[in-house]
């Protein structure tokens, strides 16, 4: 038994050598496939091998309406073999008439002295004609695969980030969710046969499949945001503008952009800094959009009440050494709690302050969100900067109480002010269309959030926030404005500023929240009510049409100016009447098919945007071939 089992031991043995002899030889010969990533092997004095990973089938990554936002479409990359080229120059020549990306010089060059693998250029279209010109020129090689594609260009570019040459993100959504949409890779590898001869072996190895990306991004949305802090941006001559628009209910990110931008699909051609998403990763000093939640924490903590009085030192405080002054030179001596928001009174909320207490004013600034991450799907997030102690110096309590001192990202006060839109719960902000319920954490109360909105209603329609006025509607808000940190020298630079509007509609369908700041204006004002508080304006009202909410919830009245400005004038009045036509002025695209469809009448639009015009007009009779035609325009917001 024993004999028969050690026999069988030596025969596994020689079949062992055998195939591991086999196994040499036909790496030789150029047969076997051997994988090690990104480099080169020699094999005898002339063999080598080059093996790379590639993934062709990247997920799509969608808008909350199902919209392409990154997608993939057919890219090539071109590398030589200098062993198989006889005369480099030619072929260098030859190869730049071709892909006028590709410098005759830079190629020869590269390929003059060398012998190995090298790169001609990766990542390029090509033309079917361009191809086979390429494959006829010795040592010259063609190799196709799936590249990431942004149909939209620039739009919400930041956010979605990029992929690097070999298909895998290195910034935003790309970069975040980069293992569940990279998928299966596939290995290339390259050996030389006997003859010199380079020989292709692929392998698709059993990885996961990728999966697409639905995001909470509303495509039209976006572009609104980004079209509006552009316009900022080239108005007031900045550094750079932020906006985000966030649904209050569940905390999607329905919007998200900096301007200046990029084109993800050209990246290297813009400066690297324009890559970032500044509104989480970059924290700034945000100035009076806080001071609400000073007011907060002294109602929360029946400290004060909306009507308690504060003397406001008819401009000036000292504290120390230290003195406090109101912005633009203002000068107020007795201010309720109410007037004190809506005047943004430095020296009444430090007043309100000192009422509430250091540590009552941190627990309220802590549990809305201040110096935590919000841990949105998203790489980079800034958790800000709020050091505190147990209790505060009477200066630092100050500075705190106006937002000084502290550095918070865009997010961090998008998502404050959710609980005060939302019905007063905290939120986790997404960048992920909802699925199902969201997490929603109890702030304030009814009582204190009803006294507060009050206060930011009338920020905007008595206060420093009239910019942010639209009419018919009841907006809530609260401009900014803080001068900048001197990173250099200390202190704070004299002429530069981070103006700022946070505001949300009430009493929507869809309530949601906009916050909108910009860095550094230079020309036409500084402040948060003249620079950033339009552009607030420009977005919400924008949205407020898109929703076709418009005039569902418009104040009634007979205000001539209020029913010229809306410039929709029909759209509130009964639509349709029996047997005539509807009318469809005001209505969007997909109100007017709903409509048309419903009616069983046949519409021929023109344009995009809202209707602004209609033949036949609105409750003529009905034509036999029942067809009427509508010009759609964007609506303007100035």
């Amino acid at each position: 038994m024993e004999n028969n089992e050690s026999f069988k031991v030596k025969i596994y043995f020689v079949f062992f050598c055998i195939c591991l002899g086999f196994s040499s030889v036909l790496l030789r010969v150029g047969y076997l496939q051997v994988v090690k990533k990104d480099e080169l092997l020699a094999y005898g004095d002339k063999q080598f091998i080059r093996t790379t990973k590639v993934y062709p089938n990247r997920g799509k990554i969608l808008d909350r309406n199902g919209n392409s936002l990154a997608i993939n479409v057919n890219r090539y990359n071109i590398f030589g073999m200098p062993q198989e080229m006889d005369n480099r120059k030619s072929i260098s020549k030859k190869v730049s008439k071709i892909i006028k990306e590709v410098k005759f010089k830079e190629l020869y060059k590269s390929i003059k002295k060398r012998n190995k693998f090298t790169w001609i250029k990766r990542n390029i279209d090509l033309k079917k004609d361009q191809i086979e010109k390429l494959k006829k020129i010795d040592g010259v090689h063609v190799e196709p695969f799936v590249g990431r594609y942004y149909p939209n260009q620039k739009l919400a570019a930041q956010l979605l980030g990029f992929v690097d040459v070999d298909n895998s993100g290195i910034s935003g959504v790309e970069k975040q969710f980069n293992k569940i949409l990279i998928g299966k890779e596939k290995t290339i590898s390259y050996v030389r046969d006997a003859k010199g001869r380079a020989i292709k072996f692929e392998n698709l190895t059993q990885s996961r499949e990728p999966k697409n990306i639905e995001l909470s991004i509303d495509k039209d949305i976006q572009d609104i945001v980004e079209t509006a802090i552009k316009a900022g941006y080239e108005k007031h001559k900045a550094k750079l503008t932020g906006a985000a628009v966030m649904n209050a209910n569940t905390g999607e990110i329905l919007a998200m952009a900096n301007y200046p931008s990029f084109n993800p699909n050209k990246p290297s051609e813009s400066k690297s800094k324009n890559w970032k998403l500044s509104y989480i990763s970059d924290p700034f000093e945000p100035g009076s959009v806080i001071k609400p939640f000073t007011v907060i924490s002294g109602l929360s903590n029946n400290l004060i009440e909306p009507n308690s009085q504060f003397y406001c030192e008819n401009g000036k405080m000292k504290i120390g050494k230290y003195t406090i002054k109101e912005s633009a030179g203002h000068k107020f001596k007795w201010l309720s709690v109410n007037r004190i928001i809506s005047k943004s009174s430095n020296i009444g909320t430090s007043k309100i302050a000192f009422e509430t207490g250091s540590k009552n004013l941190v627990n309220t600034f802590t549990n809305y969100g201040l110096g935590e991450r919000t841990n949105i799907e998203l790489p980079y997030e800034s958790r800000g900067i709020f050091k505190h102690d147990e209790e505060l110096k009477k200066i630092r309590l100050s500075n705190l109480s106006f937002g000084h001192g502290i550095a918070v990202s865009g997010l961090q006060v998008l998502n404050m002010y959710a609980p005060l839109a939302n019905g007063g719960y905290k939120l986790r902000p997404t960048i992920l269309k909802s699925t199902g319920e969201t997490e929603k954490i109890p702030v304030i109360s009814d009582t204190v959030r009803s006294q507060i909105n009050s206060m930011l209603v009338e920020v905007v329609e008595e206060g420093t926030g009239d910019n942010a006025k639209i009419e018919g509607y009841t907006i809530a808000g609260k401009t900014g404005t803080a001068q900048k940190p001197n990173d250099k020298k200390g202190g704070y630079l004299k002429d530069e500023f981070i103006s700022s509007f946070v505001g949300y509609p009430l009493e929507v369908k869809s309530p949601f929240i906009v916050y909108v700041y910009v860095d550094a204006p230079s020309e036409k004002g500084h402040y948060g009510s003249e620079v950033a508080a339009p552009i607030f304006k420009k977005i919400a009202r924008a949205i407020l049409v898109r929703n076709n909410e418009y005039h569902a919830i418009a104040k009634s009245g007979d205000n001539k100016k209020t029913e010229d400005s809306i410039s929709l004038i029909a759209s509130s009045v009964k639509r349709f009447k029996k047997n005539k036509i509807p009318n469809f002025v005001g209505l969007d695209r997909k109100s007017v098919l709903e409509l048309g469809e419903e009616l069983n009448i046949r519409i021929q639009l023109n344009g995009f945007g809202i209707v602004t015009s209609q033949r036949p007009k609105a409750f003529s009779k009905i034509s036999k071939d029942k067809t009427v035609k509508l010009v759609l325009k964007k609506p303007s917001y100035d």
